[in-house]
């Protein structure tokens, strides 16, 4: 198995309502006609799908699903763009769980809530920086 992780499948109780909340931050929808709201990262794709549909499918009742422990991450070109980005998510309804801060170890961060509980940090990192077309490496390019 190469290491990649193609598709990031959030599980959501009303997929039109989590859209509703990345359109706001400017994401747009890729073409998908299998119920699937799929928004096309760098790299990645991020797909909105029923919860009880993926309990479903993966054949499991929805309770085991819960909400996992993990979040998602949005890395900045920049220190100031982490507090932009935090303050566009609230604009678009999510709650900011932690504003904008320095790291100890030097980089700068903030989480939020979306609408339909998943939780993103938005960092600022100097030792990973982004590649021109926004691609993220841990030890950067």
């Amino acid at each position: 198995m190469e290491q990649r992780a193609s598709l990031i499948t959030v599980g959501v109780d009303d997929p039109e309502a989590a859209a509703s909340f990345y359109e706001a931050l400017g994401w747009r929808r890729a073409d998908s006609p299998d119920g699937v709201i799929a928004f096309d990262l760098i790299g990645q794709t991020l797909g909105l799908y029923p919860l009880a549909a993926l309990a479903d499918e993966i054949g499991v009742d929805v309770s085991t699903l819960g909400r996992g422990a993990m979040t998602l991450s949005h890395n900045c070109r920049t220190k100031e763009e982490v507090a932009d980005v935090l303050n566009k998510a609230r604009d678009a309804g999510a709650e900011v769980l932690k504003p904008a801060s320095d790291v100890f170890w030097g980089g700068h961060h903030g989480y939020f809530r979306a609408p339909d509980g998943t939780i993103w940090e938005v960092a600022f990192n100097p030792f990973s920086n982004l590649r021109e077309d926004g691609a993220f490496r841990w030890n950067g390019y």
